[in-house]
């Protein structure tokens, strides 16, 4: 009897340990804030996910560590998919989130936006860059279609600004003569920046010979598009997509000896990691960030080391951008003297505030300054990145 005894004294202790690491990216403080993020930690879209999960945690250990105010990060997969992210959501609530981080990316985004709208859980979201995230936008004809989420904000660039931030960038830099454009258009994201980047595009003069679509269910297979692309004579090839449909493109246009240059957005950063690509065929590879990790600032210095330390690899902007939510909300915490205590809705009211505040300014990251307005948009300076000998640096 006494080994028996002993040995399930052992089954349950091993258990309680295994308990403290059921969650992926939890970081276990009691007495704390409890922040839930979700995002996709598997699936094709995971790098964004992984990297958004590893900024948070080297932020709340910073934050941490000055012994005051604790924060405390439970992180669910949602793997790109919407349905799984309001489920997500729904676990994260069940363990008592009181603010929210997330989710990664649009699609999802949306539709959790809705929940924490109605459930009065304050939302600032790493990099889901849609306006529909936060509502209250007017559509083409001035009709505003989705009613302002006033406790949703971004840290992210929003699609428009991306959008108009790429058509002007080329024109200043007269990167390119004729222009292209492949865009998903089953994609609220890639969308969104088309059709800003084409109107501001129209405005500045710059001349697109050639504008191609794709959607989830043809992302494997760019080669009419290319070809099309190819004989306007097109010479930079704008993509506002993500980075796997993006190493397809550049590794099918390299197949035909067709080498334009080719311009992103945020949703690129990532493209060197894609398992089984050819970097090499990234080289000058431009795009727009608020982040390069190259940058020699003392707080980019500091973060990158430790990033490089921790998970063996250079962060990407969303890690940096996870990391300034992060902070964000540090600051916002202690401005407005929120304790653990509060309830979820109380703490709403107070970061709504704090983040409406005009005088409320971050320095991180992605930017200094930093201010949000009340539509939930932060203002921040875009910069330009290229890949040179297989890293990011900035231009």
């Amino acid at each position: 009897m006494k080994k028996v005894s002993k040995i399930a004294s052992i089954i349950m202790a091993v258990a309680m340990v295994l308990a403290c690491f059921t969650s992926c990216g939890e970081s276990t403080t009691s007495n704390a804030i409890k922040i839930g993020a979700i995002g996709p930690l598997t699936g094709s879209a995971a790098i964004y996910g992984q990297a958004v999960e590893n900024g948070a945690l080297i932020a709340i250990e910073e934050v941490n560590a000055k012994g005051g105010l604790q924060f405390e990060l439970k992180c669910e997969d949602d793997e790109n998919d919407a349905e799984k992210a309001v489920n997500a959501y729904n676990k994260l609530k069940d363990w008592g989130m009181q603010i929210s981080l997330g989710t990664v990316t649009t699609q999802p985004c949306i539709a959790v936006s809705t929940e924490v709208n109605a459930d009065r859980i304050f939302a600032l979201t790493p990099s889901a860059s849609s306006t529909d995230v936060l509502g209250g936008q007017p559509d083409a004809d001035g009709n505003v279609t989705i009613p302002r989420k006033d406790n949703v904000f971004q840290m992210c660039f929003t699609d428009p600004n991306q959008g108009v931030a790429s058509a002007q960038y080329i024109k200043e830099q007269a990167l390119g003569e004729k222009i292209a454009v492949i865009y998903n258009n089953s994609d609220a994201y890639s969308t969104g920046i088309y059709q800003k980047f084409q109107a501001e595009a129209d405005k500045l003069g710059l001349n697109i010979v050639c504008v191609n679509t794709f959607s989830d269910d043809s992302a494997n297979d760019f080669t009419a598009q290319l070809n099309e692309i190819k004989q306007a004579g097109a010479d930079l090839v704008f993509l506002p997509i993500y980075y796997t449909p993006a190493s397809l493109i550049l590794s099918q246009a390299d197949k035909m000896q067709y080498e334009p240059k080719f311009f992103g957005v945020d949703g690129m950063d990532g493209i060197l990691t894609v398992e089984n690509f050819d970097t090499s065929l990234a080289e000058g590879v431009m795009l727009l960030t608020p982040f390069t990790a190259d940058a020699q600032d003392e707080m980019t210095k500091s973060f990158v080391a430790k990033y490089q330390e921790k998970y063996g690899e250079t962060p990407n902007q969303f890690a940096a951008d996870a990391y300034d939510c992060i902070i964000a909300l540090y600051d916002a915490c202690v401005n407005q003297n929120i304790e653990v205590s509060m309830s979820a809705s109380e703490i709403c009211k107070k970061l709504i505030a704090e983040f409406t505040n005009p005088n409320f300014k971050i320095d991180g990251l992605t930017g200094t300054g930093m201010t949000w307005s009340a539509t939930g948009e932060v203002s921040k300076s875009p910069k330009g990145m290229v890949i040179q000998n297989g890293v990011y640096v900035g231009m």
